[in-house]
């Protein structure tokens, strides 16, 4: 069985439940505008980076000339100090995460979520469980890109074609495909289409060291079997 080199774990929705952290922080930066956020507009903004998210804010509350800078100082601090309160797990997300730290395999994460808010997060999900982070706003170009993931692999020293990136959104799972990772997503907030080299599962409580390595396996197989003979 080919090695499998690391296992890159994305955060919001993916190891903590923290989607529903931000939509708190959100829905309440809509109403201190005087708005509401619909619940299409805050579906548009899982993956995306925060520019992004508060430009279809913005739009959706009809205030387009309200600056992003501004809205995002306001909402990062009222992230921190949900943040601080404590982080719900996802189901199996804690137990896998340990599993693969007591097989030995090295760990990333890869996150859209700027450095200051992820020191936060880290003293729920315990710093010491990764050996590299890669922030948001620690590269030029965040997800969908393949940047972040590339940063992390390199990081570790590892070939992201031998890696399993864990994902619940389409915005990263696009993210990790480009950067050439074997995709495991499940999805949070918003469903993920079956697609080529993604492997969607209800729950991280299906997921195992052996399952993750049998997919680098799997696709280094694959690939032997689609070389042309020589």
């Amino acid at each position: 069985m080919s090695a499998l080199e690391a296992v890159l774990f994305d955060m919001d929705g993916t190891l903590v439940d923290s989607e529903k952290v931000w939509d708190v922080g959100l829905r309440e930066l809509a109403r201190r505008y005087g708005g509401e956020l619909t619940p299409a507009a805050r579906a548009r903004m899982i993956g995306t980076s925060m520019a992004e998210s508060m430009d279809i804010l913005h739009t959706d509350i009809a205030q387009p000339w309200r600056d992003p800078v501004v809205s995002v100082d306001w909402l990062e601090a009222r992230v921190a100090d949900l943040f601080a309160e404590g982080l719900i797990w996802r189901p199996g997300a804690r137990e896998l995460l340990a599993a693969v730290r007591a097989a030995g395999v090295p760990t990333a994460l890869v996150t859209a979520t700027r450095r200051h808010l992820v020191d936060v997060a880290l003293t729920h999900l315990g710093a010491a469980n990764f050996d590299a982070v890669v922030c948001g706003d620690e590269v030029d170009r965040t997800k969908p890109h393949p940047e972040p993931y590339r940063t992390a692999a390199g990081r570790l020293g590892v070939d992201p074609t031998a890696c399993v990136a864990i994902e619940d959104s389409q915005t990263g799972v696009a993210s990790a495909l480009a950067a050439g990772c074997v995709v495991v997503a499940v999805p949070c907030e918003v469903a993920i289409a079956e697609q080529p080299g993604v492997v969607v599962v209800d729950t991280l409580e299906l997921l195992s060291v052996d399952g993750l390595r049998a997919l680098v396996a799997e696709r280094v197989l694959t690939r032997a079997r689609s070389r042309p003979a020589r």
